[in-house]
């Protein structure tokens, strides 16, 4: 899926917003972990420049909760759990290639619902991420994999869920009840 995200750096810090979930990341900058890490769903980030890349070390990820995962497969971790992300602006030509390699092997990103539109213009560049995942107590060796975002033209839609059943459009969405309690 095609989901969106917005990195907003700021001083001694940068802020990572994805689409999905309204989820909020921050990492901080130019620092370390702290000797002792409270285990927490996005874990503890600190990142550093390499040039022209931010590179983003995070330990602390909470494991052994339902549905934690490392992957789509539900790959389970522990609380060993290691990640290191590399991220780069690359070529739009080259995102698009990569864009076109993984739909080979893997199918098309669009047209599952929460996939957001690509804007087909290969002058905008893309985005690289480079992720090195270790976890001796789940994997025998560290392994990677690359992901390339490129740019969406749709704008995010706000999503709904029990809490707010109408959406920014004003329509309501049915939420589903129960005739009987099941707690």
């Amino acid at each position: 899926m095609q989901l969106g995200m917005q990195i907003l750096p700021r001083k001694g810090a940068i802020t990572f917003i994805y689409s999905q979930d309204d989820q909020v990341r921050r990492v901080r900058l130019n620092g370390s972990h702290p000797a002792h890490v409270t285990p927490s769903p996005m874990g503890d980030s600190v990142g550093h420049y390499e040039g022209d890349t931010l590179v983003v070390d995070t330990v602390g990820i909470e494991a052994g909760r339902p549905y934690t995962m490392v992957d789509r497969y539900g790959t389970p971790h522990s609380d060993a759990l290691h990640v290191v992300e590399r991220y780069r602006l690359i070529d739009g030509a080259a995102a698009k290639q990569a864009q076109d390699v993984y739909e080979k092997r893997e199918g098309r990103v669009g047209g599952r619902a929460g996939a957001m539109g690509i804007d087909p213009d290969t002058n905008l560049k893309g985005l690289q991420v480079q992720v090195t995942v270790e976890d001796p107590k789940v994997f025998t060796t560290p392994w990677s994999a690359n992901i390339t975002y490129r740019r969406t033209k749709d704008n995010w839609q706000e999503q709904v869920c029990a809490e707010n059943p109408v959406e920014v459009s004003g329509k309501f969405t049915e939420i589903p009840e129960a005739d009987k309690v099941d707690f």
